[in-house]
């Protein structure tokens, strides 16, 4: 068996074990890591000898640790090496294992792009699509509210009327995400259960950005992964990141990034960005969300054609366009679920 775990901002850790009757009889482990002393090695190896295949990820790691006395690591951990192993142990499947498509249509309705999410999704989940990484444009400015989230508690309703701004709801959790056509930069990943299988709820939101994380560090920004469900820097906060695992082994995952921001208009949309910047002490939106393009100088589109291309080079990406089928599908969804006032006010 083998599994790998690429630790976010750190070093990749590998795992090759043997299983027999339910117990790992023989365990290796590699990886580009720092260590010392060089005897460690051995001792993370015949700590993992031994343990029943059952073992969660947090049993495992306490059994390396308690090898570890006197040692350093560098770019790992104890919990990096039970990842790996739990990988492993699941049958874990990696970003190379799977053929890309990749999705770049023209603006769509916000409505229409919430059902997009859940129909490419389950597609995906029902072996009718390879995975898939799909960039989003927005014909309207919009304001998306997580599943569980209260509409009148996270928007000022006026105010959205105010300044034009389309109020919809998502399938995935997490908090409300303001948009503006030109200023915002959105995409969202559908994989197969198997790639993040082994890692934890948390460790799969840093596990399938670390891309995009790499991709902004090579534009020069400061980027790391604050959890749950943050992409920062120095600057501030640059993305929101949020998950759903939906029937037939499939997780949504999708990122909403700020390339501009209009802040003044955001605190007359959104109530929750008043109360969040209150809690904080912060006088000024833009303290808190750093937007692309004061840190790249970039045009967004070239921002997007950085971000696509590392992902391109790491694992491969073949352009696909939606078919009508898929099209038919999502807006007659708009108009069962997404596009309803049921939907959106689910809590009210």
């Amino acid at each position: 068996m083998h599994g790998e775990f690429k630790v976010p901002g750190g070093k990749l850790v590998v795992v090759d074990l043997d299983v027999l009757d339910g117990v790992i009889r023989h365990a290796r482990v590699s990886g580009d890591f720092f260590l010392e002393p060089d005897d460690a090695l051995e001792r993370i190896d015949a700590a993992l000898v031994g343990a029943p295949v059952s073992l969660s990820a947090a049993e495992l790691a306490a059994r390396v640790d308690g090898v570890l006395d006197g040692v350093v690591m560098l770019g790992f951990s104890a919990e990096a090496v039970a990842v790996a192993v739990r990988r492993a142990l699941t049958g874990a499947t990696s970003w190379t294992d799977h053929d890309w498509y990749f999705l770049h249509e023209g603006p769509q309705p916000p409505a229409l792009q919430m059902a997009l999410d859940q129909v490419l999704a389950e597609q995906v989940g029902a072996g009718e699509r390879p995975p898939t990484l799909r960039v989003w444009e927005w014909s309207s400015n919009a304001v998306i509210i997580g599943s569980f989230q209260s509409l009148r508690n996270e928007v000022d309703l006026d105010g959205a009327a105010r300044h034009d701004v389309t109020v919809v709801r998502r399938i995935s959790g997490g908090g409300a995400m303001f948009v503006e056509p030109g200023n915002t930069i959105t995409y969202s990943l559908y994989v197969p259960e198997s790639l993040v299988s082994g890692l934890s709820f948390v460790d799969s939101y840093a596990f399938l950005d670390e891309w995009v994380v790499a991709a902004l560090r090579a534009l020069g920004i400061e980027a790391s992964y604050q959890p749950i469900n943050d992409i920062t820097s120095p600057a501030g906060k640059i993305a929101g990141a949020a998950q759903k695992r939906l029937a037939g082994g499939v997780v949504l995952h999708h990122v909403t990034m700020a390339y501009d921001i209009d802040a003044a208009k955001m605190l007359e949309v959104l109530r929750i960005g008043r109360e969040k910047l209150s809690d904080k002490g912060t006088k000024s939106a833009n303290k808190r969300v750093d937007p692309l393009r004061s840190q790249t100088g970039l045009p967004r589109a070239d921002v997007i054609d950085r971000m696509v291309g590392t992902f391109r080079a790491r694992y491969g990406l073949t352009d696909d366009a939606l078919d009508e089928k898929t099209l038919w599908l999502a807006e007659d969804l708009v108009v069962s679920k997404f596009g309803t006032g049921d939907w959106l006010t689910r809590v009210p």
